[in-house]
């Protein structure tokens, strides 16, 4: 698959912060890319680096196999949608999208086609006459990417560009981010913090945590399995029990001795022997809760414990299940809820399991774990 962007070997420092150690990724032609981590991790000043607006202390920016470490930001084909939109508040929506042919003085003609076909790609050609003063949030995001996509760049450059927005306008500005960059067919890259924007839009995540990557892949693969402690964590939610491994019960199956619980069958991917530490990662929806008990088998988890906590989020309702010390979060998702059926409630004594096959094994010297 050709490569549009490749990082090889970028640092870059601010005073006494390093922002980014040694990075190196590769985007592929017309993917929709998103880089991800908390503030500070260093994914925006690698947006920045590619845009042009810093410089790299070291290493090479390549887009489309050409050195850009050091070309000025107006002779690189990318262009840069920012969270705060951006918009000429005195000229119309029209001539907004119109601005950067105008620049560079493009023909009438052109110029009315071209817009014409992006106020189309962004549903708003009813919206021409009007200023950014006179339309929503959302659509003046809209208006922000059109403007950005009009002079066909190779490259999108997204920095966080949902995060004024509220929820449900979040929500179906990604539909449109989605569909727009089907539309399109360009290189999306995309920075946020935010995992669900993420997760629901990309073709691969990189995670970035204190200038570093940690891992990069699918949506699915950094959830289901993630690389390290951090990853681990950063996306979704997940229960963490320390120990060691045991012993091996069979192929690909190993036991795990927990600090203050008991053994736990987990698969085990990753070679580890005898006396190995390791973290155990288990997601709230892989497990199950029941008042009774589970049929046995000896790849199945079963525990009994106290609830502690039940939340009822509508969809799912939230468990915090105390087994041996140890707080385990529960999911149950209600595909049919049943009023006449009995509820578990705080303090009830419940039956908690899970197939082996859904504990993931960390080693505890990973690069994220802290």
């Amino acid at each position: 698959m050709a490569e549009s962007v490749v990082f090889e070997q970028v640092s870059k420092e601010f005073g006494q912060h390093k922002a980014l150690k040694n990075v190196s990724l590769s985007i592929h032609k017309g993917e929709f890319f998103s880089l991800l981590g908390p503030s500070g991790c260093g994914k925006t000043t690698l947006l920045r680096l590619l845009a042009g607006f810093d410089t790299p202390d070291s290493g090479k920016i390549l887009l489309d196999g050409q050195d850009i470490t050091h070309l000025p930001p107006n002779r690189r084909p990318v262009n840069t949608v920012f969270q705060s939109y951006a918009l000429f508040p005195h000229l119309t929506i029209y001539e907004n999208i119109a601005f950067g042919l105008r620049i560079a003085n493009r023909p009438e003609e052109q110029i009315q086609e071209e817009v014409e076909r992006m106020l189309q790609l962004i549903q708003m050609t009813e919206y021409t006459k009007r200023t950014p003063d006179q339309i929503s949030g959302g659509q003046k995001q809209r208006v922000a990417i059109a403007r950005a996509l009009i002079n066909k760049p190779q490259v999108l450059l997204l920095d966080e560009p949902l995060a004024a927005l509220d929820l449900k306008l979040r929500q179906k500005m990604l539909l449109d981010l989605d569909r727009i960059h089907d539309e399109v067919g360009i290189t999306f890259i995309f920075v946020t913090h935010d995992q669900t924007e993420a997760m629901a839009v990309s073709d691969r995540i990189a995670i970035l945590h204190k200038g570093e990557v940690e891992q990069i892949g699918p949506p699915v693969e950094i959830y289901e399995a993630p690389k390290s402690t951090f990853v681990a964590d950063f996306i979704g939610d997940t229960t963490f029990l320390n120990g060691h491994v045991a012993e091996p019960i069979q192929k690909d199956y190993s036991k795990v001795q927990m600090e203050r619980f008991p053994g736990v069958m987990c698969f085990n991917d990753k070679a580890l022997q005898i006396g190995d530490p390791v973290h155990l990662s288990i997601r709230p929806e892989k497990i199950h809760i029941s008042g009774d008990p589970p049929p046995t088998h000896p790849l199945i988890n079963v525990f009994q414990g106290e609830v502690e906590d039940v939340i009822y989020k509508g969809d799912h309702t939230h468990f915090g299940v105390k087994v041996h010390g140890q707080k385990i979060s529960v999911t149950q998702q209600h595909s049919r809820y049943l009023l006449d059926e009995k509820p578990i409630r705080w303090n009830d004594k419940v039956w908690i399991w899970w197939h082996a096959d859904d504990g993931f094994i960390l080693e505890r010297n990973s690069k994220g774990d802290e």
